[in-house]
């Protein structure tokens, strides 16, 4: 497949409920112009296409994944930001072992949703969601330990280092959880005590998971994270 060329697939699902899942749903009804089916519940964010998974990174790489779910044509993105609707590099990898054909298909979809696909080695958390969990998680520890309240870290980074988000912004943008689940990934590959997520930003997860599953249990459904 040309970059940018897709095949409308027999079988189309998104799968989650966040906001990148939200921004996936309409770039891929606008690529095939058409609504695309929907799954809330899903533990993971991506596309589902004609079995094939395109997931995007908790951390974890994508060989990995594959061994767990038993098929290699699965591949892995990287975070994005879905207010931005320019065209963007968007870091990728594929499973060791994919076919040929999907490993052609991945960067087709990604540059049909509006990406400038950049593939890389299947390397644990890519490149942004690794940078921004362990960004996250230094502001967090500074903020458990007292060395500083959230609006000082951001507005520290923002000022101080010209970044365009504080971490601390990046963080609600994202989710406790989500930044945990990523450092939890990294800690397990490489151990010590680089990824390790700071007490402050596990407890902040774990209030989170909580309201989470009292949401489902009243509702019957995710809430927006």
């Amino acid at each position: 497949a040309d970059a940018g060329v897709i095949t409308a697939p027999r079988t189309l699902v998104v799968h989650g409920c966040d906001v990148i899942a939200d921004g996936l749903a309409a770039a891929a009804a606008r690529a095939l112009n058409r609504e695309v089916e929907r799954d809330l519940s899903s533990p993971w964010t991506g596309l589902s296409i004609d079995g094939a998974r395109l997931a995007l990174t908790d951390g974890r790489a994508a060989s990995e994944l594959a061994a767990l779910r038993g098929s290699a044509d699965i591949a892995v993105f990287d975070r994005f930001d879905p207010s931005n609707s320019s065209a963007r590099p968007l870091a990728y990898a594929v499973a060791e072992g994919a076919d040929e054909a999907w490993q052609k298909l991945v960067p087709a979809w990604l540059a049909a949703l509006g990406f400038v696909p950049v593939r890389l080695a299947d390397m644990p958390g890519l490149v942004v969601a690794r940078t921004l969990a362990m960004l996250i998680n230094e502001a967090a520890d500074a903020v458990g330990q007292g060395v500083c309240s959230a609006a000082g870290a951001d507005a520290a980074m923002k000022l101080g280092v010209n970044y365009p988000q504080g971490p601390f912004e990046w963080l609600a943008a994202w989710s406790a959880e989500g930044v945990v689940s990523i450092l939890d990934a990294l800690d397990a590959h490489y151990r010590g005590e680089r990824y390790r997520a700071s007490p402050w930003l596990r407890r902040q997860a774990q209030n989170v998971r909580l309201r989470q599953e009292r949401n489902a249990a009243r509702h019957g459904s995710c809430a927006k994270r």
